[in-house]
């Protein structure tokens, strides 16, 4: 008889979790089991979902995906709080910081099925060991420029880490978008694959990982992010910071 799943697995409103008897935990972000649309209720979850999953050792890979045909592409600004003032943006610094740190410290292999567009956190899966994407992605940062803000919430780190310095500095500036065969032609997405095919395969890639010893799979995690944790932890701060007065400026503009 298999074991009850963990009371964190349901306590996310927008996170459904499953897990195989491997320890494959599959976590799809959603909002009304639809396509997610990015809120702060999700912001200040996520972090507390990736404590759980870290400190659970029954999960060995973590597989990351989101709901229907696109990953995010909707945010829910207003649901933010109003990051004008300096006490709602030490809020946002915190949760921020710890999403990143602990996905990028996470001790155990990721594997992202990118299932469509991605114009909202592409950082979350961009930073994964594996990138599985559909034909139909389309990775952009849509909310930082269109606010009004500097993009220094850690997407800044990964995408010069998965794309290259200058191709990353010109997408930012421009706030350009590319595609899926874009990405794995510059080394950013491991696979491209149809829709229907994603999510199967980045779990089937997840249970040859699930099926090797898990110290091994652990050290391999810590290993290879060994880079991205260090420059995370370098430039994030420092990020938000940036991207927090171009926040309060918004409240002087005419």
């Amino acid at each position: 008889m298999s074991n009850p799943a963990p009371a964190y697995f349901t306590a996310f409103e927008n996170i459904a979790m499953s897990r195989t008897e491997s320890g494959v935990l599959t976590v799809r972000f959603h909002s009304g089991d639809g396509p997610a649309t990015f809120t702060g209720r999700l912001h200040t979850d996520f972090p507390k979902a990736l404590y759980e999953i870290g400190e659970d050792r029954d999960n060995r890979v973590l597989v990351l995906t989101g709901t229907g045909d696109r990953f995010m592409t909707d945010i829910d600004g207003a649901s933010l709080g109003d990051i004008t003032k300096p006490a709602q943006w030490d809020r946002t610094v915190s949760e921020g910081r710890r999403v990143m740190q602990r996905l990028v410290d996470l001790e155990m292999p990721i594997i992202a099925a990118v299932n469509g567009p991605a114009s909202v956190h592409s950082e979350y899966v961009l930073l994964a060991d594996v990138v599985i994407a559909a034909e139909t992605t389309v990775f952009s940062d849509f909310p930082h420029l269109t606010f009004g803000i500097v993009p220094g919430d850690g997407i800044q780190v990964v995408w010069e880490e998965a794309l290259g310095l200058n191709r990353s500095r010109y997408l930012t500036l421009t706030q350009g978008s590319f595609t899926a065969e874009q990405a794995e032609r510059w080394g950013a997405v491991a696979e491209v694959r149809p829709l229907d095919e994603v999510l199967t395969r980045a779990q089937e890639l997840a249970e040859t990982l699930a099926a090797k010893p898990q110290l091994l799979t652990r050290y391999l995690a810590v290993t290879l992010r060994q880079r991205v944790s260090r420059r995370m932890a370098e430039g994030l701060q420092v990020g938000m910071a940036m991207e927090g007065l171009t926040a309060a400026d918004l409240a002087h503009q005419g």
